[in-house]
Parts: structure tokens; sequence; C-alpha cells
């Protein structure tokens, strides 16, 4: 949670109304305007991050040499990971190499744009505001989709939904399902699940941390201001849970846009 959205917060929770919970306005933070544009926390915090990596890893990789320095070691070991665990192992080592620059580039967007939510100053994930996934989402679907074309052509791509020796009457509802799920159930899910984690995860820290707030600055009597100390644990619980969460849902989102790009290179279904 943010400092400006903390301090909202508390004026409501001791106006005489009670504790008032977070709610998804949080999310929309204005930090600024140019002309009719509405810059907010999570656009300041994804320009920053962008830069900050791109700058980074250009950086770090323009000198790399055959005896690496700990930097460069830090990189390999951190490039590696996606490469290896995800792109080859998904993808296959014969078409896996042409597609390690955009599934790298995923992975490190969608888990520092994640980690947001966990660095002091921002904690709020890029990733809580739907926008971001959906773009995210764009640029795989409109990849997996591009490549199956090119490699099956346009009646081939639809053909390979469908896979071979069944029956006549049931090949219809096969395809329609197919194509639901190519076009619509894919690109619906990889948004929403990402978007999904991450905002429920910030939503439950800021309901713990507003709530130990509200316990120790309004809290009637003694007992109810000691009941900040395990609200605030649980807080800090909870960001450590999270902050697995934010890895993993990177790796999810990563993992499975290779797989859909594994399915548009196959040769067979």
């Amino acid at each position: 949670m943010t400092l400006p959205a903390l301090t909202s917060a508390l004026p409501a929770a001791g106006g005489g109304e009670g504790y008032q919970p977070p709610t998804p306005e949080i999310f929309w933070q204005p930090l600024f305007e140019i002309g009719g544009l509405t810059v907010t926390n999570q656009m300041a915090w994804a320009a920053i991050i962008t830069a900050v990596l791109s700058i980074g890893l250009v950086a770090l990789s323009k000198n790399a040499s055959v005896v690496p320095s700990k930097a460069q070691w830090l990189l390999e070991g951190a490039y590696n990971f996606p490469r290896n665990s995800i792109a080859r192992d998904m993808i296959g080592t014969k078409e896996f190499k042409k597609f390690v620059p955009l599934l790298v580039t995923l992975f490190f967007m969608v888990l520092f744009y994640n980690f947001a939510g966990s660095f002091f100053g921002a904690m709020n994930p890029v990733n809580g505001k739907i926008g971001f996934p959906i773009a995210l989402t764009l640029v795989v679907y409109v990849v997996y989709h591009w490549v199956g074309f090119q490699k099956m052509g346009f009646v081939g791509y639809f053909k390979h939904m469908v896979p071979p020796g069944l029956p006549g009457w049931i090949a219809p509802v096969i395809f329609l399902l197919e194509v639901i799920t190519y076009f619509v159930t894919r690109p619906l899910t990889l948004a929403l699940r990402l978007f999904g984690n991450m905002f429920a995860g910030h939503m439950i820290i800021y309901l713990f941390v507003t709530g130990a707030f509200y316990f120790l600055l309004h809290g009637d009597g003694i007992l109810m201001q000691a009941m900040s100390l395990p609200t605030f644990l649980m807080a800090g619980i909870m960001l450590i849970f999270e902050l697995l969460v934010q890895f993993l849902q990177a790796f999810v989102f990563t993992l499975l846009a290779a797989s859909y790009i594994a399915g548009a290179v196959a040769d067979d279904h």
C-alpha cells in the first residue's frame, strides 16, 4: 500500500464511522496529469521498472566475458532460468531459441511489475491494474496465433485444432470448443489469473495494515490496541507469502505463454 492510500484510509477510520475496509480505489492513485492524460502510481512504476531493467540488462550483458564477473554470473543465472526451464523445456530444442528474447523479457517484466507490490515507496503491484496484464497477454496472443498461421497456413491452423480420427458427428463440437479455447479462454484466463492474484494479495495486505493502524490509533482500551501487534504480524507474513506468489505468477504466465507457442509450432495436435 502506498503512503497516500494509507493516509487517506486512516481519517475515515477515525472519523466516527468505525473502520472502513479498503476498496479498489487504492489501485487508482493519480500522481499528476499531462494534458488530458492522468498518470497513475502503476504507470509511473511501470515506466521506472522498464527503464531500469532495460538499462541494467544491456549494461551487464554488453561487457560479457568468458570469465564472468559476479554481476555477469548473477545475470546469466537469472537469464538461464526462463531460457532453459521455460522456453527450452516447453517449446523444445529445435524451435525455442527464436522465442527466448520474448519469453525472457516477459518473465522479467511480469516478475518486477509484481514485485512493485513489495517495493518500499511503491507497495502497489503494477499488474494489480487490469490494463497491464491485458497488454502483456495481447503480446502473447498475437505471437502464438501469428506463429501458428505462418507454420500451418490459415486453413491448416484451424484444421489442427481437431484431432484426427474423431467421429464425424463430434468433430464440429470439438472444433467449436477449441476455437473458443484458442481465441477466448486462453487470453482471458492468462490476463485474469495474473490480475486476480496481484489484486487480491495487495488487498489482503492492505486490509491487515490498515486494520492494525486502526487498532493502534483508535482502539478503545489497551486490549484493542494490543490487537495491532498480531495484525501487523499477519501483514508481514502475508507480505512474505505474496513475494512467493509474485514469483510464481511470473513463472506461470511465462510458462503458459511458452506452452501456447509450443502448440502453435508443433507438427501435430
